[in-house]
């Protein structure tokens, strides 16, 4: 599987797991709402310090953003 596809998949899974929109994550993380969209869709490349930003606005670990779905 592609990785930012990986990325975006576990991302928006953990964001609705949470009840959280996009635009919240986007105020906790400082990330704009159109990259968090990107994000989603598997378009954005994110970067290791972007990983750690997103898991602590999830409050999750950044593993759980690139983990496969079989080892979740």
């Amino acid at each position: 599987m592609d990785m930012r596809k990986l990325v975006g998949r576990n991302f928006a899974r953990l964001r609705q797991a949470k009840d959280l929109t996009q635009e919240q994550v986007a105020e906790r993380s400082g990330l704009s709402q159109q990259y968090l969209s990107g994000l989603e869709r598997g378009r954005r490349n994110p970067t290791i310090i972007t990983l750690y930003e997103l898991a602590r606005a999830l409050d999750v670990s950044h593993v759980a953003l690139v983990l496969p779905p079989d080892e979740k």
